[in-house]
């Protein structure tokens, strides 16, 4: 990146589409220079706006939005916060695009609450708003919600591991996202109510902002506390890996139970391998595939989404328990992001 010499103009741009940076509004998809959509006063814009480009989850969900904007005919327009937390960066990117004349904007708010009055202004300018995986608080702030049953994906983890535990007492750590982010709270509540637990129940809990390295030091860190870890709760598989890299360490992978939820195909390929017991898998493609419609219907004849749409989650494990419905890895592996 530090080339004195300029790139071809193509090249800076598709450098552009995939850069973290929410103050660079990008247009990709088919409205980039393939000449299937107009350019015209009468075009259709889309926008996207992801937490980051660099989580897995988020570039399946860029790909489903772009695929489906291609095939619809309009262009789409992506931005991303630098990190997970950006919220100006998610703020600026809100007014470009309104700026731009989106007849929509999809996004996953880094801040439930913070994002809240960017989102009202923009739908008081007419544009449909679809927060998606994660809600705002409160969710009227958007038109639509399509996401994960979050909560649903913790208790199914919840379940599955109360029943892998076998009557024997839990000492459980969990490693979560960070404060005030309601997938994170959703995911945590859900895991302790599937397992029949509170929160004085938990032996230590470590935010990880869903980090590897910050997972590993993170359970490392609960090890220090309480030695007797048990079982592990995390937010996501890359705080999942994150714990067994730092169990393994200890000669602790093979006496751990660590269950998870999102489904990626990394994920998923490490259930099959035994480092994590079962994950919670959802579906960031269908949710940018079905938020890109929504907003071409709206943009045809003025009708929006409204209220929440559940786009699915399934329990992946190879060690099925009783009374925990679940599909196996080769179903996970099939469907899986990333």
């Amino acid at each position: 990146m530090s080339r004195i010499s300029r790139p071809p103009s193509s090249l800076l741009r598709a450098a552009a589409c995939t850069g973290a940076a929410a103050l660079a509004l990008t247009a990709c998809g088919s409205g980039s220079g393939s000449g299937s959509t107009s350019t015209g006063s009468g075009e259709v814009k889309v926008g996207l706006i992801t937490k980051t480009d660099t989580n897995p989850f988020f570039v399946k969900m860029k790909e489903g939005a772009e695929k489906t904007a291609k095939a619809e005919g309009v262009k789409l327009m992506t931005a991303a916060g630098k990190f997970d937390g950006d919220n100006a960066g998610q703020v600026t990117a809100i007014e470009n695009m309104v700026a731009s004349g989106v007849k929509g904007i999809l996004i996953t708010p880094s801040d439930s609450k913070a994002i809240v009055p960017a989102l009202e202004k923009a739908r008081a300018k007419g544009v449909l708003v679809i927060a998606l995986d994660t809600p705002t608080e409160p969710q009227s702030a958007v038109d639509a919600l399509f996401a994960t049953d979050n909560l649903k994906a913790g208790e199914l983890i919840g379940e599955y591991a109360k029943a892998a535990m076998k009557g024997k007492t839990a000492k459980i750590a969990a490693l979560d996202l960070a404060p005030g982010v309601s997938v994170g709270v959703q995911r945590h509540n859900g895991f302790l109510k599937g397992f029949g637990a509170t929160d004085k129940d938990v032996a230590c809990a470590q935010d990880t902002g869903g980090d590897q390295s910050k997972g590993q030091t993170a359970m490392e860190n609960c090890l220090q506390k309480e030695p007797g870890i048990n079982v592990v709760y995390t937010i996501n598989e890359p705080a999942a890996l994150g714990a067994y890299t730092a169990l393994k360490a200890k000669g602790r992978e093979k006496d751990v139970l660590i269950v998870s939820v999102d489904g990626g195909c990394t994920g998923t390929q490490a259930v099959k391998d035994g480092k994590i017991a079962a994950t919670s898998q959802q579906y960031p493609l269908k949710m940018a595939a079905e938020g890109v419609k929504a907003v071409v219907t709206y943009a045809k004849d003025g009708k929006k989404a409204s209220g929440y749409t559940d786009t699915g989650v399934t329990l992946i494990t190879d060690k099925a328990q009783g009374g925990v419905t679940s599909k196996d890895t080769a179903y996970g592996l099939e469907n899986c992001w990333g």
